[in-house]
């Protein structure tokens, strides 16, 4: 279980989200404090994993034990819960680790989208010794690729870079699909949809010439390896 402590001086807010917390899986409440100082004394006596922190109280505001906790070296996690919706309040949560930022009022619909995220990346954290990139995107950072930058079903986005750099090598000498297969190990059928792919993008261009059989030979040529999303492969 992710123990919480949440730290927040209006009543009705902490009460509220008090029952938003209870209705997540997961998670058991510590403690409800009111005041910076309080909240210290609870992470002196209990375990705390996460904090569900106001900025604006009295006396030191919620940045400031954000900042305290960073300097400190204390592994605790927060989510800003706040009215506070300036630029200057929240960059310097972000700069400070906030996992989150809410920002009030907010439906439960988000209090809980930012429960259960977190506690999907403390769940990865703590099974996961190591981490490819593409798990590190998916499940710590949450980052996906950009729209255009998504790939069609069925294309793996390390094979188009490796095809990519194979035809990059051949300096602008045409090819047809059995000869980048054969040379790289791929299957006939799977490297068309590659070839297919870039053509499509305007990476290669396609030229059909014809045997003393009359079968068409499908042969290519690189006519733009400065595409955007090839460059960010």
């Amino acid at each position: 279980m992710i123990k919480v402590l949440i730290v927040e001086d209006d009543p009705m807010v902490a009460e509220l989200n008090r029952r938003y917390l209870e209705q997540v899986e997961g998670f058991i409440l510590v403690a409800v404090v009111r005041s910076v100082d309080e909240a210290l004394k609870i992470m002196d006596g209990h375990h705390i994993d996460l904090i569900l922190l106001d900025i604006f109280m009295p006396g030191m505001n919620g940045l400031e034990l954000l900042a305290y906790i960073r300097k400190a070296g204390k592994g605790i996690d927060a989510i800003l819960v706040t009215a506070a919706c300036d630029r200057h309040n929240i960059n310097e949560a972000l700069r400070y680790g906030a996992v989150d930022y809410l920002i009030k009022p907010f439906e439960f619909e988000r209090f809980n989208a930012a429960l259960a995220a977190y506690r999907k990346r403390s769940v990865c954290i703590k099974d996961q010794s190591a981490m490819t990139q593409a798990e590190l995107d998916e499940r710590i950072l949450w980052r996906e690729y950009p729209e255009q930058d998504k790939l069609p079903k069925g294309l793996d986005r390390n094979t188009l870079k490796k095809v990519c750099e194979y035809i990059q090598s051949l300096n602008g000498t045409s090819f047809t699909t059995k000869y980048l297969a054969d040379s790289m190990g791929i299957s006939r059928v799977s490297m068309r949809k590659y070839l297919d792919f870039l053509e499509q993008i305007k990476v290669l261009d396609m030229e059909v010439t014809y045997g003393s059989v009359g079968r068409p030979v499908f042969k290519y040529h690189c006519i733009n390896m400065n595409s955007d999303l090839i460059n960010r492969l």
